[in-house]
């Protein structure tokens, strides 16, 4: 009867053993779920940064001086309008604005669109000289010298742009890249004058005819495209800064081409 007992006794610590070998094998230990950072939602803050324009003046004074010599033979046959006076304008300096956007997110990947906006105090004057040409014909023999000279300012820049965005989360950090159209206001103001003398004498004298033109306004529209990245990182569920880099480039405005390279810091929140 004691061997009976033994027996059964084993065989009960067989079948516990093989049972937990089975779970192991099926998998049965718990797993738990994927977790990522929130970044879903609508969210806005503020940026304060580093704005650099260059504004390419070289072409401004054609249109102007081409108009104000629009009626005569010697801009139709010789066009002396098309000499390049002005060069180019930079400057850089303090920027600062907000920022709002809503996200979507599928685990690491994040969706989104943004407005941006920024204003600036920058001030651009373009770099020229006064130019003078002799020979230029009116097709009827008479042959002219004409001499150019202008201004160009651009002031009071301030500019947007509206994004869309993709990101990908790395813990509480998210590299992210944007494109997007852009879009800015600027006082542009460029004066222009011509001198046209008939030779002889070779140089523009009192007696000179003088044709003046200008051209550009207050709050010029202007608009174009904007590119970049960035880093947001989380600081909380709810509160994240990040830091980014941005090129807008604008389609010419009075035959003044206009571009801004800005490095800005920004803090938001999210809900």
């Amino acid at each position: 009867m004691r061997w009976v007992f033994c027996a059964l006794l084993m065989l009960t610590f067989a079948e516990g053993a093989r049972a937990q070998d089975f779970d192991a094998l099926r998998g049965s230990l718990p797993v738990g779920p994927a977790t990522f950072n929130r970044w879903s939602g609508f969210y806005l803050g503020g940026q304060i940064g580093y704005s650099d324009a260059n504004a390419d003046f070289s072409k401004a004074t054609q249109p102007p001086v081409a108009y104000a010599l629009r009626d005569s033979a010697l801009e139709a046959t010789s066009n002396p309008s098309q000499m390049s006076v002005l060069g180019t304008a930079d400057h850089g300096g303090l920027a600062y604005g907000g920022f709002v956007g809503y996200n979507t997110q599928w685990q690491d990947l994040v969706l989104g669109a943004e407005a941006n906006y920024n204003h600036t105090s920058l001030s651009l004057t373009a770099v020229g000289s006064p130019i003078e040409r002799s020979g230029f014909s009116d097709g009827e023999g008479h042959y002219y010298t004409v001499g150019l000279n202008g201004t160009g300012t651009l002031t009071d820049l301030e500019y947007g742009s509206f994004r869309a965005r993709a990101g990908w989360v790395l813990g509480s950090f998210m590299p992210y890249g944007f494109a997007g159209f852009a879009l800015g206001a600027a006082d542009i103001h460029v004066a222009s004058k011509a001198c046209v003398q008939l030779q002889p004498p070779a140089a523009c004298t009192s007696s000179a005819t003088i044709f003046t033109a200008n051209s550009g306004e207050n709050l010029a529209l202007l608009y174009g495209f904007a590119i970049g990245g960035g880093l947001e990182v989380a600081l909380t569920q709810n509160v994240f800064v990040r830091g980014e880099l941005e090129y807008i480039r604008f389609a010419p405005f009075a035959d003044i081409l206009v571009s801004v390279a800005s490095a800005r810091v920004g803090a938001g929140v999210k809900f």
